[in-house]
């Protein structure tokens, strides 16, 4: 299985939070639902107007960015979406219901990059 990789923006941040508190929240909530990740702050993720900005990725895979999670964006449904994205094709989730309400929050879907021809 690919290896997760969860951003937060760093400079889009609610005055309330640091990209450390928000990053240990989402650490947390994969920790308690057995989801292994690398969890890290990027410095921008292009949602300046709507913090706070998540992305998602894994090599071979579809890439997601979810913005405008206010104060208390839903711990559970970022676990559920991980879970989904982790069991779907290439990371491309056709019906995101069961992340609940993280799903509104979705502000680009990128597929995965094609695969380089042999000997590239």
């Amino acid at each position: 299985m690919s290896s997760l990789r969860l951003l937060v923006c760093s400079t889009c941040l609610r005055e309330t939070s640091t990209a450390t508190e928000e990053c240990a929240r989402a650490r947390a909530a994969l920790n308690a639902a057995g989801i292994a990740a690398q969890v890290a702050e990027f410095a921008c993720l292009g949602g300046c107007d709507t913090p706070v900005s998540i992305g998602i990725q894994s090599e071979g895979r579809a890439s997601y960015v979810f913005s405008d999670l206010g104060p208390d964006w839903p711990e559970g449904d970022l676990a559920a979406f991980c879970r989904l994205y982790l069991d779907a094709p290439n990371g491309w989730i056709e019906d995101a219901r069961p992340a609940g309400q993280l799903r509104f929050h979705l502000r680009a879907r990128l597929p995965a990059p094609p695969s380089a021809p042999e000997g590239d």
